[in-house]
């Protein structure tokens, strides 16, 4: 056993959620990595010296990995007035998330190629609470730009099939789509994909206005349902990892379920808004519930569930896309004109805990969906679990405290949030990245790359 001088930090936790379950453990930290756990009430090893930093978890609390989101619009570069690197990673530390894998719009420049990566880098760096990756972008245009951006680190390549609502990332065409999930298999890259299908959209409604209803008819679930079908046919021609954003539209699992036991290399994610919110209870004008692909009926809320618990669903992550309260347009609550996005960093895992635990889901679960599950699909390495030799990061959760969201209370920089009066069960209490607490006054978080 390893003396524990030899450790930076001792954890002791009567309960700590391991890859096998929750256990009696105490855990010792070094270089910022676990270096031994002990199960069961074991020792480590020797006496601990007085200089190890010892962090005792509370009997009514919960050692938790700490999260990974990997869908995260932090839009900075360019659009740092809705959000910024700063507040971003503030706010995934207090909603234990001790790694974000940051989109690649709506910061200007957009990471289309390498000289914008190394820009977002620049700034990202000084300023990082918690881990982060970066997603690279697909455009019309950059097919060139993929290889070295893969090379450079990226974790994959985000495109639309549908305006994304900047101009500078203009949708693919299916056939681009196709020619560069052929080009990303060529290096086992990973396509994640905006799902809903232009042509579908076309002949939508066009026109929405203040009522709910109306902007659901503009977003129908035939879009995304077409569009998962085109991503699919594209990663069975071309072997390709391909990955479905935020899943809206119940009526897909049956093909997702399909596509994955014909073995294609198919991953699939949804988001808390879409566990937690329906359209029957949302406002007329409460374009806070804003977002695309939309939230959408509480029968189709519980068939997301079920693709959860099933398996046809990955992993569950923020898609955090905050603007100005002004681009909300919460004055005249037009769902077509205001901006699309729903900011839940901070929020995640006490929400979806809070809707599991009354569906008889047990945290474990949970956790494994925000943490494990999107770490696997992003190959972000060393994170995820409670495992010997992954980076030290935690999550210490209350999971019964009870607490109501205040807006004004987040770190976001634009404090509007969907859920704002909302009561949630469950609150993280402390996070630490790589053997040290967040602090939330000193930037320690690292940038990461793929390998």
């Amino acid at each position: 056993m390893s003396n524990d001088a030899d450790f930076d930090l001792i954890i002791h936790a009567e309960k700590a959620l391991l890859p096998e379950g929750i256990e009696l453990v105490t855990i010792g930290v070094r270089d910022g990595r676990i270096a031994e756990i002990a199960r069961g009430g074991q020792d480590l090893g020797t006496a601990a010296s007085a200089e190890v930093k010892v962090i005792e978890i509370a009997d009514d609390q919960v050692l938790l990995p700490g999260l990974v989101d990997s869908h995260v619009h932090v839009n900075d570069p360019g659009r740092a007035e809705w959000e910024g690197f700063a507040s971003a990673t503030r706010a995934a530390a207090a909603g234990g998330v001790t790694t974000i894998v940051d989109m690649p719009l709506n910061s200007l420049p957009p990471t289309v190629d390498v000289a914008a990566l190394e820009t977002k880098r620049a700034v990202a760096e000084p300023k990082a609470f918690v881990d982060v990756g970066f997603w690279g972008g697909a455009i019309p245009g950059n097919t060139a730009d993929l290889r070295p951006l893969h090379e450079a680190g990226v974790y994959g390549f985000k495109c639309f099939l549908e305006d994304s609502g900047v101009e500078e990332f203009p949708p693919l065409e299916p056939a681009e789509m196709t020619a560069d999930m052929a080009e990303i298999a060529s290096f086992d890259g990973m396509l994640i994909v905006h799902a809903e299908d232009h042509e579908v959209m076309t002949s939508a409604p066009k026109n929405s206005g203040p009522r709910f209803a109306d902007f659901l008819a503009t977003r129908p679930r035939e879009a995304e349902n077409v569009a998962i079908a085109r991503v699919i046919d594209a990663a069975r021609e071309t072997g390709a990892r391909a990955h479905i954003l935020h899943l809206s539209s119940a009526d897909a699992l049956d093909q997702i379920a399909a596509a994955k036991a014909e073995g294609v290399k198919l991953t699939v994610e949804t988001c808390p808004h879409y566990l937690v919110f329906t359209a029957e209870e949302i406002p007329d004008g409460a374009t806070t519930h804003k977002c695309c692909p939309p939230i959408r009926e509480e029968s189709n809320r519980e068939a997301l569930w079920q693709g959860l618990i099933d398996g046809t669903i990955d992993c569950i992550v923020s898609d955090h896309s905050p603007s100005t309260a002004e681009l909300k347009l919460l004055d005249t609550g037009d769902f077509g004109a205001a901006w699309g996005g729903i900011s839940s960093l901070q929020l995640g895992l006490s929400l979806v805990w809070t809707e599991a635990a009354k569906r008889g889901i047990e945290l474990a679960e949970v956790v494994r969906w925000m943490s494990a599950a999107p770490a696997a699909v992003a190959r972000v390495e060393g994170k995820g679990s409670i495992a010997e030799g992954n980076d030290a990061d935690f999550a210490v959760f209350a999971p019964d405290d009870e607490w109501t969201v205040r807006a004004t209370e987040l770190w976001h920089r634009n404090q509007i949030s969907a859920y704002d009066t909302r009561t949630v069960r469950g609150r993280v209490t402390q996070t630490v990245l790589r053997g040290a607490p967040v602090d939330f006054e000193t930037p320690g978080g690292r940038l990461l790359k793929a390998r």
